[in-house]
């Protein structure tokens, strides 16, 4: 279990990663714009991320 634990940590470091890699002027602009949104429109948008992970997590799993 604590293996499979570190694996999905890495995972979510590696795919976390891979934008600010990839293109470092397009994360910083959209770093840039989500520092404007309200606080309602972070906690909409990071349930619904949590939802949707819920998902497919019950869907492959």
């Amino acid at each position: 279990m604590w293996g499979d634990l570190l694996l999905a940590g890495s995972l979510v470091l590696i795919i976390e990663g891979l934008m600010p890699a990839i293109s470092p002027s397009g994360w910083r602009s959209m770093v840039s714009q989500a520092a404007q949104l309200s606080d309602r429109g972070l906690r909409a948008g990071g349930v619904a991320l949590i939802i949707i992970g819920a998902v497919i997590f019950h869907l492959v799993g």
